[in-house]
């Protein structure tokens, strides 16, 4: 069994993000991982919130998931993020939480962390690899080895084939349009396995 410590750490406004983190939690743990599902602080006001109904059920649900903190990446081997994309890149809520990793990042404490991301748009072609590519930019900045799930598995076709990491498209009834729970559990495996390696690589 495994004894890689995970960080699974989501933002989510519709329950989309929410909902692929847990995926990743169930597949981490079935790789034997310790596991922290975790959730970026929001920064939106919470009159723009309450005026979108299925945002504020959103913030409701997750109320009682912890938030991230630099401790926790500091704690995880392995993180994997969990973001919708805004215009192509990730939210200013996942940004910020990044950015404010300078003290983690100039100790070396970010370096080696083994990480994958996942994403949501509204549409197939709505920014979602492009959001995966900007998030592993800063992840090289860190020195972090990326676990991509690529074509590693067939179950990955089913769910549209991304290599850069599991995305899904969100209708406008909020609901995801393609079955996705299997691709994520097996990226979350597989980003487990790699850190393991790396674990005992470096021991």
């Amino acid at each position: 069994m495994s004894d890689v410590k995970l960080a699974v750490i989501f933002y989510s406004m519709g329950g989309t993000n929410y909902q692929m983190a847990k995926w990743a939690e169930e597949g981490a743990k079935a790789a034997g991982a310790e596991v922290r599902v975790l959730k970026v602080q929001e920064l939106a006001p919470e009159s723009v919130i309450a005026g979108n109904e299925g945002w504020k059920a959103t913030v409701e649900a997750t109320k009682d998931v912890p938030v991230a903190t630099s401790e926790d990446l500091e704690w995880a081997d392995a993180i994997i993020f969990s973001v919708p994309t805004r215009f192509g890149a990730m939210p200013s809520q996942m940004k910020q939480f990044l950015d404010i990793q300078g003290g983690l990042w100039a100790n070396g404490k970010t370096v080696n962390k083994v990480v994958s991301a996942m994403s949501s748009a509204q549409n197939p072609h709505g920014g979602q690899e492009a959001t995966l590519l900007s998030l592993y930019t800063s992840m090289m900045h860190w020195g972090a080895i990326i676990a991509t799930p690529g074509y590693t598995d067939p179950v990955l076709f089913g769910a549209g084939g991304n290599p850069y990491g599991t995305s899904v498209t969100v209708g406008q009834d909020g609901k995801m349009v393609e079955d996705v729970e299997d691709a994520v559990k097996h990226q979350a495996k597989r980003t487990v396995t790699v850190a393991e390696w790396v674990k005992k690589g470096n021991q």
